[in-house]
């Protein structure tokens, strides 16, 4: 080949070379900045045990009264979103009802899954029995009905999703997966756990943008809050507001634990959530910077995290318990030829 043959096949790879870079380098489009329709879908994710019922079940009652249409589901296999709602009382469950309904030959209709309060309407998913099933596939199964039952056809202000943020499997993602939701609220404390969690929401959230997709972070609701200020600093580090902090409270806890609604207006805790309310409703979906590992363990004292610690390699000889033997080679030796 001649070099100006070479030069000719070369050049269209060069400008191939050169356009991929340029488009890798190119930053995906912003997340929108408000609502791409009339229902704001909203899906709060966060730790177990870390508040996300509590919270949703007084801001969703909270909403409420300030004159808004609300549907509060709960997507957490152990269908505990609307108990503090229904006063301790547990509802049917969507997937439970679907089951029973099939072995009847009946259909499934909203009065059998959805019920109301003040205002509220609530329903949950629910899950399979332990070791009998996936709740993940259980989540996809629930809202498959949902759309059966005119679930995007529905006329609500706002549509708030109660999602279990330790587990990471494609189903309690779907929110996230398939934009379901403009925007995702991440409930945590001052403890690493909570915030652990809190940063793999906002991964998934930042792995998903770059795949094409709308759904942002509209901020960090602390519960627990003991003025420590880790999560704050979680926040700060990773661009998303605080949009509100419910204080470590013997009456909070005490109340919550009796299945007492304190987001009610006028009351002593009423105007916390009012704020909560509005902050929810206005925040736009940011796209937020997940934090390193490193990074998420320099929030907290070196003494808390054991930063100081240098990894030491284990022997062979440490995990037999007493000096290793030498073992002949399993190499099979041919004869040379």
């Amino acid at each position: 080949m001649t070099s100006q043959t070479s030069s000719i096949v070369e050049s269209p790879l060069r400008d191939m070379t050169k356009q991929l870079r340029i488009e890798a380098s190119m930053e995906p489009d912003p997340v929108p900045t408000a609502a791409t329709s009339k229902t704001q879908v909203i899906a709060i994710y966060g730790k177990g045990g870390i508040g996300k019922s509590f919270t949703l079940a007084n801001l969703s009652y909270m909403m409420a009264q300030q004159g808004k249409r609300v549907l509060l589901i709960g997507c957490d296999p152990k269908s505990d979103t609307t108990s503090l709602l229904f006063g301790g009382r547990a509802c049917p469950t969507i997937i439970e009802t679907s089951s029973k309904k099939k072995l009847a030959g009946e259909e499934v209709s909203i009065s059998d899954v959805c019920f109301m309060r003040d205002g509220v309407f609530a329903m949950e998913l629910g899950g399979p029995e332990v070791g009998r099933g996936c709740g993940g596939r259980g989540i996809i199964h629930g809202f498959e009905l949902l759309e059966k039952l005119g679930f995007h056809e529905w006329g609500f202000d706002y549509v708030l999703l109660d999602f279990l943020g330790d587990v990471v499997c494609g189903g309690f993602g779907l929110p996230i997966a398939r934009d379901m939701c403009q925007k995702v609220i991440v409930v945590g404390s001052n403890d690493l756990q909570s915030l652990y969690v809190a940063n793999n929401v906002c991964s998934a959230v930042e792995y998903f943008r770059k795949l094409g997709g709308n759904v942002g972070v509209a901020g960090l609701l602390i519960n627990k809050d003991d003025n420590t200020g880790e999560a704050q600093a979680f926040a700060a580090a990773a661009g998303i507001p605080v949009l509100a902090a419910i204080p470590a409270h013997e009456d909070i806890r005490r109340k919550s634990a009796n299945y007492e609604i304190i987001g009610r207006p006028g009351s002593e805790w009423g105007s916390l959530f009012e704020d909560l309310a509005r902050n929810v409703a206005d925040a736009p979906p940011l796209r937020p910077t997940p934090l390193t590992q490193d990074a998420l363990l320099g929030l907290f004292k070196g003494s808390q995290v054991g930063r100081d610690y240098v990894l030491q390699p284990a022997t062979a000889a440490d995990m037999l318990g007493k000096p290793e033997q030498p073992r002949a080679t399993l190499e099979v030796i041919y004869d040379a030829v």
